[in-house]
This record gives structure tokens, C-alpha cells and sequence, in this order.
């Protein structure tokens, strides 16, 4: 089912977290579930292991966690929070990446931290011990033109090892690139209508369809990537703090099952939906306590399907079993 909205101004969008986090705190959202997590860890800082509003993470297949903050600096952790090492992004003056993701070699083991370097209109590509690999970048010039960005929000492969990149800004888009950065095909635009975005935050690849979050739409968007140009499966959500609705989601991750899990910036919470969209629980609530989440950005799950929120504002992350 299609919903349609009236997007929210710019004003309202950027004026609207603090203003939001109060009224929710007196209101429907606070009888949300709120259990405790497993594990809480982080704090404000710039030493190893703090934080400065952490806004992207990634998971390998050792459970070790890529966290960048504004910043601009990547840290590595184990999945208990422990710090192993960290670098920072070549350049940082005009803004921080939003979006990370690990890439997969043919053989299967992770080779790769894939960056949106959202304010340098570029992907970049990291080995995993932060040797950073010029010649792996796609973008890096501002424009409409194939193969050229406005601010990239996040970046995922497909088993094919194709690229797939979202954009917001002057164009609100998704770019397809082969395993050797040149591109293949585009789809969408701004706007509120099927297949257009409004800031498509992230994406997410389950089998031969990507998921991407349609923040400023609130929203979720499904493609069919097996064709040459993706097709439109279906658009899930609507605007509100409901079953199955959505205020700002920014994040998506797979469970184990095939399930997803919803990053929602707006409503400060998590969402866990079936594969085919349906509501199945919630998880969170806005505030400062463990179990409570203030403007998180990111989602991961572990190979022992265990949730890391990153809990932006809080500056820090929580760790929680599968919900629902």
C-alpha cells in the first residue's frame, strides 16, 4: 500500500529532535518496551573508545564493530566494547560520512569498510585495518551527471559485488555501479511519490531486493535489483509512532530469520518487521536511561543475533537480544 505525505520543512526536520524528544517522553511513546539491554558502553569524549555523536557502524564477521563519529574518526571494537584501533577520513572540514557497510570478498570473508563520505560526494574503501584504497573510490564530484553526488548517505553491495549508492540533496537517488566502480544504472528523484526519496538514509541488500530507508518520507522502499533497471516492489509505512509507522528511519539491519530491524532517528526507538514488512515488535523509547535511545542513527546485528544501537546523542552504544 502506497501513502503519501506532506513533507515536513527544513525548519521543522532540523528544529524538530529536541522538541520532539520532549513531548515524547510524556507521551505514547514512553510505554513503549523499554527493557534492559544487555550491555551499555561509550561516553562523550575524544579519547580512544569516546565518542562525538557516533552516526554510522558496521559489523564484520567477527562481530567487531566500525563506528565513525563527527569526528570523522572510524573506531574498532570488539562486540563487548573493548577499543582495538581507530584512523580518521582524509578530510573532515565540510562534514562527517553517515553510512558505513562491510563488503564481502568472493570467497565470503569481509575485505572491505565501505565509507559514505557524505559531504565529498564519494564512496570511500578501506581495508580493514584502515589502509585506505584510492583507487576503490567511486565519486568525489559534486553534480547530477552518472557517477557524480550530491550527499551520499550510504553505500551496500550485492552478492555480485555491484555498488549501490544513495544520495540526498539536490538529487535524491540511488546509483548502481559494477565491481569495478563504473556505472550501470540510476532510479528515482525527490519527491513523495513511488520510487521517488526524500534522504533514502540507508539500504539494505536481501538477496535480489534492497531495502532503502526513506527517512524524509518516513518510509520504507522495496526494489527488485535482479533487473537491469531495479523495479518497485512496494512501499511500507506511513508517517506516525504506530504499529508498522515510521518518523525518520535511518538504519535497517537483517536478523538471522530474514526479519529487519528499523533504526527510527524520529520516534527513538527500534522496530523489528517480518520480511515482507509486517510489524512484529518494538524496542526502545526516548530518553537517557539504558533501554531509552536519544536520536539514534545506526543498526547492527552480530552472528549471535544479538542488536548494537548506536545511540547517537547518548554517545554510546547498547547491545540487546532479538525482541519480539
Amino acid at each position: 500500500m502506497t501513502i503519501l505525505y506532506t513533507p515536513l520543512s527544513r525548519r521543522q526536520w532540523i528544529g524538530g529532535s529536541v522538541a520532539l524528544s520532549t513531548t515524547l517522553l510524556s507521551g505514547c511513546l514512553a510505554a513503549r518496551n523499554r527493557s534492559e539491554p544487555e550491555s551499555v558502553w561509550g561516553r562523550y569524549g575524544f579519547s580512544d573508545g569516546r565518542f562525538i555523536k557516533p552516526r554510522a557502524m558496521a559489523i564484520d564477521a567477527d562481530d567487531h564493530l566500525f563506528i565513525v563519529d563527527t569526528t570523522g574518526r572510524i573506531q574498532v571494537f570488539d562486540g563487548d566494547g573493548n577499543f582495538l584501533r581507530n584512523w580518521k577520513t582524509p578530510q573532515t572540514e565540510n562534514g562527517r560520512p553517515t553510512g558505513m557497510t562491510i563488503r564481502r570478498a568472493a570467497d565470503g570473508r569481509p575485505d572491505r569498510l565501505l565509507v559514505a563520505d557524505t559531504h565529498y560526494y564519494r564512496m570511500l574503501s578501506y581495508s580493514l585495518d584502515g589502509a585506505l584504497h584510492e583507487g576503490e573510490q567511486i565519486g568525489g564530484t559534486p553534480g547530477f551527471a552518472a557517477g557524480q553526488f550530491a550527499f551520499v548517505t550510504d553505500v551496500v553491495c550485492d552478492a555480485r559485488g555491484c555498488f549501490y549508492i544513495g544520495e540526498y540533496g539536490d538529487s535524491d537517488r540511488i546509483q548502481k555501479f559494477d565491481p569495478d566502480g563504473a556505472f550501470l544504472a540510476q532510479w528515482g528523484s525527490s519527491g513523495s511519490e513511488p520510487e521517488q526519496f526524500v534522504r533514502p538514509q540507508s539500504l539494505a541488500i536481501q538477496g535480489d531486493i534492497i531495502w532503502v530507508a526513506d527517512a524524509g518520507n518516513h518510509r520504507i522502499q522495496r526494489f527488485d535489483i535482479s533487473k537491469q533497471t531495479p523495479e518497485l516492489i512496494d512501499v511500507i509505512g506511513r508517517e506516525g509512532s504506530g504499529r508498522g509507522e515510521f518518523h525518520y528511519p535511518y538504519d535497517l539491519a537483517f536478523a538471522a530469520d530474514g526479519t529487519i530491524i528499523v533504526c527510527e532517528y524520529g520516534n527513538q526507538r527500534l522496530q523489528r518487521l517480518s520480511a515482507d514488512g509486517k510489524w512484529i515488535a518494538f524496542w526502545g523509547g526516548p530518553g537517557f536511561q539504558p533501554g531509552q535511545l536519544y536520536d539514534p542513527w545506526a543498526v547492527v546485528v552480530d552472528s549471535r543475533d544479538r542488536i548494537h544501537v548506536l545511540d547517537s546523542n547518548n554517545h554510546r552504544v547498547q547491545r540487546l537480544m532479538m525482541f519480539g
